[in-house]
């Protein structure tokens, strides 16, 4: 049934996670960071199998095994460089999905499915696009 009157929606507000770091990886200030298919903290890249969690708030060098370095990412609306031709981004993308390209670069298709999701596109401006994580 749809609403007839207002509704108090509980919510939660997560800001920043703190996450365990792939084995022998180096994660940016930010930079997108995204979970790979085993859980662990990795850099945005071209793959299928990442989950987009939000910007890197530090940077992290875990050169020990899975796990053995943690670090701390922030949900965000935060602004990454446009993909370039026909994949880059314009204002009619707002609201739509785009998907990575790398740790700081975005782009409006899934690259016949070779990309991840990153986030959802809030803007468009001349230095590039603000994803909200």
């Amino acid at each position: 049934m749809a609403l007839s009157k207002d509704r108090n929606t509980p919510t939660r507000h997560v800001t920043e996670y703190v996450l365990p770091v792939a084995a022998a990886t180096t994660i940016y200030a930010g930079g997108m960071t995204c979970l790979n298919a085993a859980g662990y903290a990795v850099p945005g890249s071209v793959a299928t199998t990442l989950k987009t969690i939000g910007v890197a708030a530090e940077q992290v060098v875990n050169a020990g095994g899975n796990g053995a370095a943690f670090v701390r990412v922030r949900r965000v609306a935060g602004r990454f460089k446009n993909s370039a031709s026909t994949d880059a981004i314009a204002l009619t993308d707002i609201g739509a999905t785009c998907y990575v390209v790398d740790d700081e670069t975005v782009a409006k298709t899934n690259g016949t499915n070779t990309r991840s999701a990153a986030g959802i596109i809030r803007d468009v401006d001349a230095q590039g696009v603000w994803v909200e994580f």
